[in-house]
């Protein structure tokens, strides 16, 4: 499968379950900021992107969890090196760029972009 087929059905998966417009999900758009994404949409998108690609998604294997809970994780707010380094590790399809600039726990979010859901999708497809 190309990676122009998982972006679609991808894009399919985020517009049915987000009730956004599909000329809104570009790769750079992110799940939380820029398409509405909240807590029960991503159970919703797994369980979808499960259908869709015939695939079973662990949990915590595409969206991190108990992460901001973790005192080793997050300090004060912001996300520790320790916490940095746990989710690259976790979610090496992810994109760091606006976490690493401003490690407020609130910019987790940020990581999950659409580009970053096509990416795992395609690790999952070559094992």
């Amino acid at each position: 499968m190309s990676r122009e087929e998982i972006f679609d059905k991808v894009r399919d998966v985020l517009v049915e379950v987000l009730a956004v417009d599909e000329d809104e999900v570009t790769e750079q758009a992110t799940l939380t900021s820029q398409l509405g994404a909240e807590s029960i949409d991503f159970l919703d998108i797994v369980f979808r992107l499960e259908q869709a690609f015939e695939f079973k998604i662990g949990q915590g294997e595409l969206f991190p969890d108990n992460v901001a809970q973790d005192p080793e994780y997050v300090q004060d707010g912001m996300v520790t090196d320790k916490g940095l380094a746990t989710l690259r590790e976790r979610l090496p399809h992810a994109d760091f760029a606006t976490l690493e600039a401003d490690r407020k726990i609130a910019n987790v979010g940020e990581i999950f972009t659409v580009d970053a859901v096509v990416n795992f999708v395609e690790r999952k497809l070559a094992v």
